[in-house]
């Protein structure tokens, strides 16, 4: 979710940022209000006079106040380019209110809790002092420490771990046998919700040393998996490099590929206890 490059911060005019959240609110705005009944051209309106102090107004909720303010006044631009933030956006049009796991917290974090407006949206994120500097900004977010063990230059070793049976098995990730699993990473807070949306956009992955995304895509895809019914769609970000590229496609699955939009691919996930005997891939 932060600047995946050191030393690469990121900065635009603030008239520039402003505009593009603006944009995506009001592709909100219009595809939801897209979906109400129009009234009969038939029946003439009815006129009447609502009280004063009768008259309720729909008024913006703290955290969407707090992320207009931070867009209109920040040099810094999320992660994400326009048109991948508006693959997942599409999805939360249809989804949302409802449960949103984000690997990785930053400065776009505002947006996507604002942009599931109602619903609950949380972060797992490797940094404590990171988490502390965003919480201290935005104290709306929800969010939680996570420690990985793993480094990227071991990332062809954990590719060949998750082709042993064990790993293919669809269960808990707290109890799961596979290594690429979270298990012991995860609080319960997370394990016991079922996730609609997943955005993996961390850990930091940008060299040898860095934990990398290997873990955090297959347990996203097993989260996925291990719902009761109905399907996750799972989004990961930066599959220009080599571990999202190659972890996406193995454990996400070419075959529950939606779409793909500049360094982001969209996949949906389908329960596997809703119908058991599926394979971890379709054929």
């Amino acid at each position: 979710m932060r600047t995946t490059k050191p030393n690469s911060t990121i900065a635009t005019k603030p008239i520039i940022l402003a505009c593009i959240f603006l944009l995506v609110f009001l592709l909100v705005i219009v595809f939801r209000s897209s979906s109400l009944p129009t009234r009969p051209l038939s029946c003439p309106p009815i006129k009447h006079t609502i009280p004063a102090e009768s008259q309720t107004f729909n008024k913006l909720s703290p955290a969407t106040a707090e992320t207009l303010v931070h867009y209109v006044t920040s040099n810094i631009t999320p992660q994400q380019t326009f048109k991948e933030i508006s693959v997942s956006l599409r999805v939360l049009n249809k989804k949302s209110p409802c449960n949103f796991l984000v690997f990785g917290l930053g400065y776009d974090s505002p947006m996507w809790a604002a942009l599931n407006n109602g619903g609950r949206t949380v972060f797992l994120e490797e940094d404590k002092s990171w988490i502390r500097q965003i919480q201290s900004r935005f104290p709306n977010l929800e969010s939680y420490h996570v420690v990985y063990d793993t480094k990227v230059s071991r990332a062809s070793d954990l590719m060949e771990i998750g082709k042993r049976e064990e790993c293919k098995v669809v269960e808990d990730p707290r109890v799961s046998k596979c290594e690429l699993s979270m298990k012991g990473n995860l609080p319960d807070e997370i394990c016991d919700v079922e996730w609609d949306l997943i955005m993996v956009d961390a850990p930091t992955g940008y060299h040898d040393e860095a934990p990398g995304r290997m873990k955090a895509i297959y347990t996203a895809g097993l989260i996925g998996r291990n719902r009761a019914d109905g399907e996750t769609d799972v989004f990961v970000h930066d599959v220009d490099r080599v571990v999202e590229d190659k972890f996406s496609k193995a454990f996400l699955c070419d075959g529950y590929l939606t779409e793909q939009e500049g360094r982001l691919r969209h996949f949906t996930i389908p329960s596997h206890r809703a119908r058991l005997g599926r394979p971890f891939c379709p054929l």
